[in-house]
């Protein structure tokens, strides 16, 4: 029987084998001989006073072993069963999906995009030519903007559902096992194609579908419920219920509500810049050494202040990562991160964003439930002609944005495209600008050396999430739209790829338990 101990280790201790059961077998008042397996089930790394890993094992002594642990779902075949469309194939619609399979629906995925595979060859025009698809790019196609990021499965939304339930999937489809017990999981954009699309082999061999390239054009109505989609080039697909998880960047979806007249919301969203450093300075400020251990992962980081009643905080932080320009139209310019597996890059990068709220722009107040929406397509459209209306990304030192001078030099960069110098306070919005420049200084006191000229400022991160929410009530339905289900991101209702894909996993058991 395994006994289920707490632990601190070393990197060293946790990576080496011997070195981990010696610590074990201290702890338990065994000799190390006694000790015949050690399974980790939780591992954090924690580096304020000494690095080590807090660990949680489940220890096996001579004559026993841990069983093996099935990842396999429990699909039915569902080619016959009832048809439930989901509109989008990013991780709301996808868990939405696997879950239709596990309770006996029959998943119709509608996608905008292309396959992950030939969505990937779309990605090459943005960044030489600033020539965007707007229907496949870094955020629409197979997976959504999931897919082309670093793949963080970290949540703090814990009681949305069971957060494992989300991770064994990813480990079915091919993720490392060690997401499950990571505290803050990632699995690298390298592999995230690879998961997608054998996802994709399992829905279709339990009888999903899927519809690429196919653009929703308006819902369709009867009998006082949403039945279905219509389609750009004239089709109708109909099911006994459609799940709405069209990602926050699909734009279009809000304006058809809006012309519809149907029930939607402004919502808070934030919005501000990538900044980048050297991943050797991010490493020796949170290992406190610039030699730390070749067991160590890249640094990451995470920090929040408030400025003048905003909110300022590191969003979607990428160690050893690379930025991309992520617009998904004409007329945009867009940054993100990404990195893969093994965050290798010489960089390190991270979304610093600021809160906006309706009062914080009371001229956009006309537009009513899309204020926020236009004051973010404004700024993007901005920033993009100061780019001189390319996908270029304009660039400040860190130092020179703060003391508001221009850049007569710029640092070397992992930038998927081509950096500008631009006085970035031009572009952004002057509350943006000033906010940013005093959580900067803030956030040195916080990490001594974060404030360097070392570090890049690029314009703009504005896709943090929704500016837009497509309300529902407790029953997951839209108000108005019966058997309509908004989810995800895309609906203001997550934030990331896991509560996202929860809120997928959530809107089917509330059709199932409703219908």
């Amino acid at each position: 029987m395994a006994r289920v101990i707490d632990i601190d280790l070393t990197p060293e201790q946790y990576y080496v084998e011997r070195q981990r059961n010696e610590a074990v077998a201290r702890q338990l008042g065994v000799r190390v001989d006694d000790v015949a397996a050690v399974r980790v089930i939780r591992r954090s790394l924690d580096s304020r006073r000494g690095i080590r890993y807090h660990t949680q094992a489940e220890v096996y002594l001579q004559g026993e072993r841990p069983e093996a642990i099935s990842y396999a779902g429990n699909y039915r075949d569902c080619r016959n069963a009832k048809p439930v469309v989901i509109v989008g194939a990013g991780p709301a619609g996808l868990f939405a999906a696997l879950r239709a399979l596990e309770v006996g629906l029959r998943p119709i995925i509608v996608e905008r995009g292309k396959p992950v595979g030939s969505r990937g060859r779309d990605l090459r025009p943005i960044v030489l030519e600033s020539r965007v698809n707007p229907d496949s790019n870094w955020c629409f196609g197979e997976g959504g903007a999931g897919t082309f990021s670093d793949g963080k499965l970290y949540t703090r939304s814990t009681k949305r559902g069971n957060v494992q339930e989300v991770l064994r999937h990813f480990v079915e489809h091919g993720a490392d096992p060690d997401i499950m017990i990571d505290a803050h999981a990632h699995i690298g954009t390298d592999r995230l194609g690879g998961i997608i699309s054998r996802i994709r082999t399992t829905i279709e061999e339990y009888g999903g579908e899927y519809h690429f390239s196919t653009r929703v054009t308006d819902l369709v109505e009867r009998d006082g419920r949403v039945v279905g989609v219509r389609t750009e080039d004239g089709r109708t697909i109909e099911g006994v219920a459609v799940i709405l998880a069209t990602g926050h960047s699909a734009r279009d979806i809000y304006e058809l509500f809006f012309r519809r007249g149907w029930l939607l919301e402004s919502k808070p969203f934030a919005l501000g810049v990538r900044v980048e450093h050297p991943q050797s300075l991010i490493n020796s400020i949170q290992y406190h050494t610039p030699n730390y251990s070749r067991y160590l992962p890249a640094a990451a980081y995470s920090l929040t202040t408030q400025v003048d009643g905003h909110g300022v905080f590191s969003f979607c932080m990428c160690p050893g990562g690379v930025i991309v320009p992520a617009a998904t139209d004409a007329m945009q310019q867009v940054v993100n991160g990404m990195s893969n597996s093994h965050r290798n890059s010489s960089f390190a990068n991270s979304g610093i964003a600021v809160t906006v709220s309706d009062a914080d722009v009371p001229q956009y107040e006309k537009y009513g439930a899309l204020s926020l929406l236009r004051f973010q397509q404004e700024v993007e459209r901005r920033v993009y002609e100061q780019a001189g209306c390319t996908t270029h990304a304009p660039t400040q030192r860190l130092t020179d944005f703060c003391e508001n001078r221009a850049s007569t030099r710029l640092n070397k960069s992992g930038y998927m495209g081509t950096t500008v110098s631009a006085s970035l306070r031009e572009s952004l919005p002057d509350f943006v600008v000033g906010c940013l420049q005093r959580a900067f200084r803030d956030f040195d006191r916080k990490m001594r050396g974060f404030y360097t000229a070392e570090a890049s400022v690029l314009a703009v991160e504005s896709r943090t999430s929704s500016p837009v929410r497509i309300p529902r009530g407790s029953d997951y339905q839209h108000p108005q739209l019966r058997g309509l289900y908004p989810c995800g991101e895309g609906a203001g209702y997550a934030g990331g790829i896991v509560s996202s894909a929860l809120d997928g996993i959530n809107c089917i058991n509330a059709f199932v338990e409703g219908k």
